[in-house]
C-alpha cells in the first residue's frame, strides 16, 4: 500500500526547482522583456527593417539544420555500434565519448584552430603531401567548419539520447525481416527506423536548439565573419554600436527559435507515447 504525501511536503519538494527556474529562466527572461520594450517596441522595428539581422536569421536556420542533421546520423552510426560492444567497453567508450560534452566553446574552437588552423598541425602535415596551407587552413573558418566544430560537441548528445532506443530495440525483427527476403539496409529503414524515431527527433531537436544558441564556439572561431543570430546580438551590446533593446530583442528570437524547436520534439515524442 502505497504512502501519499501531503500537500505541503509536496509544496516542500518543489520549492528548491520553483526557485531555480524562477531565480535562472523567469526573472531572465523578464528582464529581457522589459529591455525589448523599453521603448515602446521600436527595438523589434529596427530589427525587422535591418538586413544583418535577416542574414542571421537565415544564417542561423542554416546552421541549427545542417549541423544538427549531420551529427544525427553520425551519432546514429556511432551508437549502433556502441550498442554491440560489450557492457564493460560499451561503459568506457561512453565516458570517452561524454567528454566533449565537459569542453567550454573558447576551449574547442581554440583546439580545432590548432588541429585545422593556418599554421595547425594536421594543415602543415597536408602541406608536406602538396596542399594548399591558406586553403586547408581556411575551412575551419568557415561555415563549413563552424558546422563541424559544433558536431565535435552534438554528436556525444546524440548518440547519449539514440543509444537506449537502440539497445532496447529487438534485432529479431530484423533478423526476420531478412529472412522474408528483405535486405540490411531495407530491414532497417521498414523495421528499426520507424521504432526508434521519436529518440531521432528528440536527438536532432536538442541538438539543433544547442546548436542555435551556441555562441562561444562561433566568436573565437569565425568572430563575424559569419552572420548568424548570436553573433548579431554580440554586436548589438559590442563596444562599437550599442543597441541594448535590440539586443533584447534579438534575445527574445532566439528565445522563441529554440522554444519552438524543443516544443517539437516533445510533440513527436507525446505523439509516440499516447500511439
Amino acid at each position: 500500500m502505497g504512502v501519499r504525501a501531503s500537500k505541503k511536503a509536496l509544496a516542500l519538494f518543489a520549492l528548491p526547482g520553483c526557485t531555480v527556474l524562477g531565480l535562472f529562466f523567469i526573472l531572465p527572461i523578464s528582464a529581457v522583456l522589459i529591455g525589448a520594450f523599453s521603448d515602446s517596441g521600436n527595438a523589434f522595428v529596427r530589427l525587422i527593417d535591418d538586413p544583418v539581422f535577416w542574414n542571421g536569421l537565415k544564417g542561423t536556420l542554416i546552421l541549427g539544420t545542417a549541423a544538427p542533421l549531420f551529427s544525427l546520423i553520425v551519432g546514429f552510426c556511432v551508437a549502433l555500434a556502441l550498442a554491440r560492444l560489450a557492457p564493460r567497453l560499451k561503459m568506457a567508450a561512453l565516458i570517452a565519448l561524454s567528454l566533449p560534452l565537459t569542453f567550454s566553446g573558447l576551449i574547442v574552437a581554440y583546439g580545432f584552430i590548432l588541429l585545422l588552423g593556418r599554421s595547425g598541425f594536421v594543415t602543415l602535415l597536408l602541406a608536406e603531401l602538396g596542399f594548399d596551407p591558406a586553403v586547408v587552413g581556411g575551412f575551419i573558418f568557415s561555415p563549413f567548419g563552424l558546422g563541424l566544430a559544433y558536431s565535435y560537441y552534438l554528436v556525444p548528445r546524440v548518440v547519449l539520447i539514440v543509444l537506449p532506443a537502440i539497445s532496447n530495440f529487438d534485432r529479431n525483427q530484423l533478423i526476420a525481416a531478412r529472412s522474408l527476403g528483405a535486405s540490411n539496409g531495407r530491414a532497417m529503414v521498414d523495421v528499426m527506423l520507424p521504432q526508434i524515431a521519436p529518440s531521432l527527433v528528440a536527438a536532432f531537436c536538442l541538438t539543433s536548439s544547442v546548436a542555435v544558441g551556441a555562441y562561444g564556439t562561433a566568436l573565437a572561431l569565425v568572430g563575424t565573419q559569419v552572420n548568424i543570430l548570436p553573433l548579431v546580438l554580440y554586436s548589438k551590446v559590442s563596444e562599437t554600436g550599442t543597441d541594448l533593446p535590440a539586443a533584447s530583442a534579438a534575445s527574445l528570437v532566439l528565445i522563441a527559435i529554440c522554444a519552438l524547436i524543443i516544443s517539437l520534439g516533445e510533440a513527436v515524442g507525446r505523439k509516440s507515447r499516447s500511439t
